[in-house]
């Protein structure tokens, strides 16, 4: 069950990662480590916490019925 939990987790932190420095890492090398540290988190938990992780929930049921219909 962890080892789901920390997959699915997983799924959402690295992609969100990527895009954000993607997006913002050029503006946000101007600041020193502890402050990028600070607006990556403060930004990006809320993210995968109430969105990201509850989408893949989602995803994984509609997966996981869509298998039953099928047996």
């Amino acid at each position: 069950m962890k080892l789901l939990a920390a997959l699915k987790i997983w799924v959402v932190i690295y992609p969100s990662i990527t895009i954000f420095l993607f997006l913002f890492g050029e503006k946000l090398s101007l600041f020193p480590l502890y402050q990028r540290t600070f607006i990556l988190t403060i930004s990006l938990v809320p993210w995968i916490i109430f969105v990201g992780v509850p989408f893949i929930d989602l995803l994984l049921t509609q997966v996981a019925a869509a298998k039953n219909k099928k047996q």
